[in-house]
């Protein structure tokens, strides 16, 4: 049974109340005074507590207070005859469960109890049920999926499912949503395989918005603003950890449009946001820019010239007015953001690139602290959360809600916890990345990797004649045949870029605008 304390002057004057809710089940203790109420709190363990506010002794605002002391958690509903404001001000601000006036019936009573001690149950039987007859509806559709709008779709849902089930505190479905996420990104790595140089070389109305040609896409409705635009890239971030954020931006933002674009391949930052901010594929930037882009073998910075990139990408788009660029890749720099902020609505349009995501998810691979913390997705997204609640961007964003302005959130691509080794031999000039490898002497199995044989098929850079991109699909990771139980035990369970899955390259693109 559940244990309440029932703590009134006029208790005996109860006593049909509290035959009622024993037939419900509760165990009701009973308490004429708060003195004794906080000793009873003391001694006993009660799932709740109905609290008089005008009582003998110690008032109810008083034995609230205490109450609150010695069992934080308790959830304590006030039962008053005043209707006085600031007595419900006064127990709302010390944390009530439920407020309720005098006279109360019975089912009053049960439904604020039921509220409150059974509302998380009921939530998570109801989120299971309800994922258990989408799950069915979700097969069916992955079956069915032909086109890029349909796979955003179901995205888009696996996500919603992810959060839902997460924020119910139910693991019971946690192996069969893997599973159909595992599932997914097998059928997403196949569409990738069979569409994604026709995107590149044979683009049609159907063709999804890519890296290379998204800005230009939105850019150019959205700089005849009469507002500032502040365009916020941040490194390596998904749609599911943006769907964790948005709550905490909607006290200060209207979301415009919730929207994704698709990455290009390779999902890394060298690749997709050079290509984002220069509205070209890679071997695009190579041919026209050959001083603005940097191969795979030279130990120069591979993002050295993303500022230039989008100047020229601005030109091209016909925009002549002024604009920012700041990269943020360390705290100092965060808190710099913040102090130039006012500056920046002098500026029509501003980029803002935040780096600490993918930090992130390069230091959880090398920090055994962070693969304790890191641990599975849902420890992912909440480090992120946390950050983000905690970080020099979000007090950025707030200045810039403080004034007329629209802001664009989105990424260069996202990332995926593998968990499966997939074998590669390659020679000293081959990438290192483990979700990609770029070489010209590779070994591997074709049923494990998808392979691009000719890059310029895919406007991808020719290291060298016989250059070949291989990447790893789904939950895979590359590792090479010598010290291969090390690297396995090393990458296992971390979060990479680079390869093929919905994780990785379905990444949104947030249009707001300040309240």
């Amino acid at each position: 049974m559940v244990k309440i304390l029932w703590v009134d002057d006029e208790i005996e004057l109860l006593k049909p109340h509290i035959l009622f809710l024993k037939s419900k089940g509760y165990e009701v203790d009973k308490c004429s005074n708060g003195t004794d109420a906080l000793e009873m709190i003391k001694n006993s363990r009660y799932e709740a507590v109905l609290l008089d506010e005008n009582m003998p002794g110690i008032s109810g605002l008083e034995a609230l207070t205490q109450m609150k002391l010695i069992a934080p958690d308790m959830p304590v509903i006030m039962i008053t005859k005043s209707e006085e404001e600031h007595i419900m001000e006064d127990a709302i601000g010390n944390q009530i469960a439920d407020y309720l006036i005098k006279p109360v019936n019975s089912s009053q009573i049960l439904l604020s109890l039921k509220k409150n001690l059974d509302a998380k149950q009921l939530m998570t039987e109801k989120t299971v049920q309800n994922y258990q007859q989408e799950f069915r509806q979700l097969s069916i559709e992955l079956m069915d999926v032909n086109d890029y709008k349909g796979w955003e779709s179901v995205y888009r849902k696996l996500v919603y499912w992810e959060l839902e089930l997460a924020k119910s505190g139910d693991t019971g479905m946690d192996d069969m949503l893997s599973m159909q996420k595992r599932d997914a990104n097998n059928a997403w790595s196949k569409f990738v395989a069979k569409h994604f140089i026709d995107f590149i070389k044979k683009p049609t109305a159907q063709t999804p918005l890519m890296s290379h040609n998204v800005l230009a896409h939105h850019l150019p409705q959205m700089l005849k603003s009469d507002c500032p635009v502040f365009l916020v890239v941040i490194d390596n971030f998904r749609y599911d950890q943006w769907k964790l954020i948005q709550n905490s931006l909607s006290e200060f933002f209207n979301v415009v449009q919730d929207e994704m674009y698709m990455t290009i391949l390779p999902t890394t930052t060298h690749y997709a946001r050079n290509s984002l901010f220069a509205g070209m594929m890679p071997a695009e930037i190579e041919k026209k820019h050959p001083n603005l882009w940097v191969n795979e073998e030279d130990e120069e910075g591979k993002n050295l010239h993303e500022e230039a990139l989008l100047a020229n990408q601005l030109n091209q788009l016909g925009y002549t007015g002024k604009f920012s660029f700041k990269k943020v890749t360390h705290l100092g720099a965060g808190k710099e953001l913040i102090d130039q902020i006012p500056n920046m609505f002098n500026n029509p349009f501003n980029v803002i690139v935040y780096n600490f995501v993918d930090m992130l998810s390069h230091v959880r691979t090398e920090m055994n602290v962070m693969k304790e913390l890191a641990e599975d997705e849902a420890a992912y997204r909440s480090i992120t959360a946390s950050w983000f609640e905690h970080s020099p961007l979000f007090e950025a964003l707030k200045k810039i809600a403080s004034k007329k302005a629209k802001l664009i959130i989105t990424t260069d691509h996202g990332s995926i916890r593998v968990q499966n080794p997939v074998k590669v031999i390659g020679d000293k000039s081959t990438s290192t990345n483990l979700r990609y490898k770029q070489g010209k002497s590779l070994t591997y199995n074709e049923k494990e990797l998808f392979a691009i044989k000719k890059p310029e098929d895919a406007l991808l850079p020719k290291q060298f004649m016989s250059s070949t991109y291989v990447f790893a699909q789904g939950e895979d990771f590359m590792v090479y045949p010598n010290n291969y139980n090390y690297h396995v035990n090393m990458y296992a369970n971390s979060f990479q870029h680079g390869g093929i899955s919905l994780e990785e390259m379905l990444v949104p693109f947030i249009t707001l605008e300040t309240k």
